[in-house]
């Protein structure tokens, strides 16, 4: 089974630049959460996202590299039954004409 969650969207203080510290600035997250279901072992998706936006707005990480480190940690902590996990970040303001993000796929052992 696979959860898509596609295109949550919200602000967060993230980001390197002098003015990205001082103010929220609007992300796009999508997340690709793969894992064995039976019906004792589900994953409710509204808990990822929540889970995913209390991660980006307590931590205000400053490199997206760190942010998808962070993001994956929280979820895999809280769902170790996943068989692999996509997570992309993007930041669709930061630069004039274009969205930038950055995005990884872990695969886990299935015998986690």
């Amino acid at each position: 089974m696979t959860i898509h969650i596609d295109a949550l969207t919200f602000d967060v203080i993230i980001g390197l630049l002098d003015f990205e510290r001082d103010r929220p600035q609007p992300v796009i997250i999508d997340i690709r959460a793969e894992y064995t279901y039976d019906k004792e072992n589900f994953i409710d998706y509204a808990d990822i996202v929540v889970l995913v936006q209390n991660e980006l707005k307590e931590k205000r990480y400053i490199l997206l590299e760190d942010a998808l480190y962070g993001i994956k940690t929280a979820i895999y902590s809280t769902y170790p039954q996943l068989i692999s996990l996509y997570i992309k970040i993007a930041k669709p303001t930061i630069l004039p004409h274009c969205s930038v993000a950055l995005s990884h796929t872990w695969e886990f052992s299935l015998s986690h």
